[in-house]
């Protein structure tokens, strides 16, 4: 069989020049074994991100594999999540993915390990180039009227293309049917004085005073804020991609100085998308955050695909990704390094959870990367509305304080349901404590009173949230400090099954010492097994403990235990 291309094609360099190249025939003989699958994970008219499917997790097993487009090499990759940029809009690329037995020499090839794909860009309109708006790029002027001018010009089918420069910027808004692309070197650079940034009033009452509009928000509840650097207000069908950057610019003489007190309004988030639908984000690098770095809020159908996320590890409340009350969320080939949780689900506190009763659900997380923050994956703690059908597959857990994270506690609401959370095909090394889920956890100013912190069953009402399926399967936790796994249900309302199936846990030769769950009556300790308290129903089939001081084991108050 062969595929033949013959004709001329075009391509654009970083600084927008063209270049041509004839392309040439590949010949595929019968007898070379293809067994490498390619997918398509996201496309715009310039740049796309394929899957190399079943090489690994975040990284691929094997040192590199190199990409051919139309028969020419392109580069070289170890991921899994691959992004090829610079193409042309409405053209069809026919795309090889080879398995390279030295890394970066396209003439050393495993032909057995190979994969194929074809990819038919987008069409565009037309490029507005934020330079021909007026916008600098040099690191000083304020470029933010210039490139919000090419945002508000730009019509559908086509994109606004910011050029390699640093670009001075306050608060971009996003409109529907856009394509923002930042190309290589390319940095939207936050000021962060706090008079240039707009408010986003927490709470607006209606004109018959029987309804309201919510704005701004703060650790679930509705509170005036500052705009984000990148914002988006009820608009939909939206890409930010590329190879550049999104820098908030904070510090510790700035945005993260008294981080806990309330300056005008609270702290900006670098992405903030409120209310919006069909939202990706692609490619693009955003690093210090003000505090939340990626806010998704009350929308649906938002991906975010071969990030990199990227905060200090002592900087303050800076989440890499806090999805809360939305719907239809995808997490592909994200590299996480950040000051607090990498990942934190959310659906608010008490009065937005019962106002709106509208959960995070439908959400997966797969081929990412988590390292160096407090939680890899964290549920909570503001989850008045609940989190359902969540699954994080195929992920590496690095350095981080815990692995999943739970964080809940008397007060958040009968609404706050969690249910159908899976882990699955999770590596895991220098996790301190790999399994937590906290029901004391003591946030909010009543978090260490009796009502909160009380080992003793208290009467279920309105104000008590409850825990139902968790499950962990095929996991690995290296090298682990603290304990394998502290899981602390509520006395009158105990978790209602948790399932750990092929789960495999040691520690580290020098482990550390240290809290496991931030709880009342929670103290230091190393080298603990697994705490299993207040569960209906504990199923562990093939879970392995090596090197626990003590008993593997510690079971309080759990009903019935399923062990295989």
């Amino acid at each position: 069989m062969q595929f033949a291309f013959g004709r001329k094609q075009i391509a654009h360099t970083a600084d927008g020049n063209y270049i041509c190249f004839r392309l040439i025939f590949i010949t595929i003989r019968p007898e070379m074994r293809i067994n490498m699958e390619l997918e398509l994970v996201a496309k715009t008219s310039r740049n796309v991100c394929i899957e190399l499917k079943n090489t690994g997790i975040f990284y691929t097993d094997t040192s590199n594999y190199d990409i051919y487009i139309n028969g020419i090499y392109v580069q070289s990759t170890n991921k899994v999540i691959t992004s090829i940029y610079g193409l042309l809009p409405d053209t069809e690329y026919n795309i090889e993915v080879v398995e390279s037995t030295e890394a970066g020499n396209q003439n050393t090839r495993n032909e057995e390990n190979k994969g194929y794909i074809t990819v038919h860009t987008d069409f565009e309109f037309v490029t507005l180039n934020v330079r021909d708006f007026g916008a600098y790029g040099d690191g000083e002027h304020d470029d933010t009227l210039a490139i919000q001018t090419a945002i508000m010009a730009c019509p559908e089918k086509a994109r606004v293309y910011v050029p390699a420069g640093v670009y001075k910027i306050t608060t971009l808004f996003l409109k529907s049917n856009l394509v923002l692309d930042l190309a290589k070197d390319a940095v939207l650079s936050a000021f962060t004085q706090r008079e240039k940034f707009g408010i986003l009033p927490g709470m607006i009452q209606s004109y018959d005073e029987k309804d309201e509009y919510n704005l701004g928000t703060w650790e679930g509840n509705p509170l005036d804020c500052f705009t984000g650097i990148i914002t988006g207000l009820n608009v939909e069908n939206v890409v930010i991609t590329g190879e550049g950057t999104i820098d908030g610019c904070a510090g510790f003489d700035n945005w993260w100085k008294d981080c806990k007190i309330r300056k005008i309004a609270w702290r900006p988030r670098l992405v903030f998308i409120s209310h919006c639908k069909n939202v990706t984000l692609h490619g693009v690098t955003v690093t210090n955050s003000p505090s939340w770095t990626l806010h998704p809020y009350f929308t649906e159908n938002i991906r975010f695909v071969d990030l990199k996320v990227i905060n200090p590890a002592n900087s303050h409340n800076t989440d890499g990704l806090d999805p809360e009350s939305c719907t239809g969320v995808e997490i592909v080939g994200v590299y996480f390094s950040v000051g607090d949780d990498c990942i934190a689900i959310k659906s608010g506190k008490i009065y937005m959870g019962r106002k709106h009763k509208i959960p995070t659900s439908d959400m997966i997380v797969r081929q990412s990367c988590m390292r160096d923050g407090h939680g890899a994956v964290t549920v909570g703690s503001e989850i008045a509305a609940g989190v359902n059908n969540v699954k994080i597959t195929d992920c590496l857990f690095l350095n981080t304080d815990r692995g999943l994270r739970v964080k809940t506690r008397r007060g958040r609401g009968k609404d706050s349901v969690l249910d159908n959370i899976t882990f699955e095909n999770i590596k895991m090394d220098n996790v301190m404590t790999p399994f937590v889920v906290n029901s004391f956890y003591f946030c909010d100013p009543d978090g260490k009173t009796e009502y909160v912190g009380s080992m003793t069953p208290l009467p279920v009402d309105d104000r008590t949230p409850r825990i139902d399926r968790l499950t962990f399967r095929n996991i690995e936790c290296h090298n682990c400090h603290v304990a394998g796994a502290y899981i602390y249900g509520l006395p009158e309302q105990k978790i209602a099954e948790v399932t750990m199936e092929n789960v495999h846990i040691d520690y580290a030769e020098d482990a550390k010492s240290g809290v496991a769950a931030m709880m009342l009556g929670c103290d230091a300790s190393s080298r603990r097994g697994i705490v299993a308290a207040n569960v209906k129903k504990l199923t562990l089939i093939n879970v392995s403990i090596n090197g626990a001081d003590g008993e593997p084991y510690e079971l309080i108050n759990v009903d019935s235990v399923v062990s295989k």
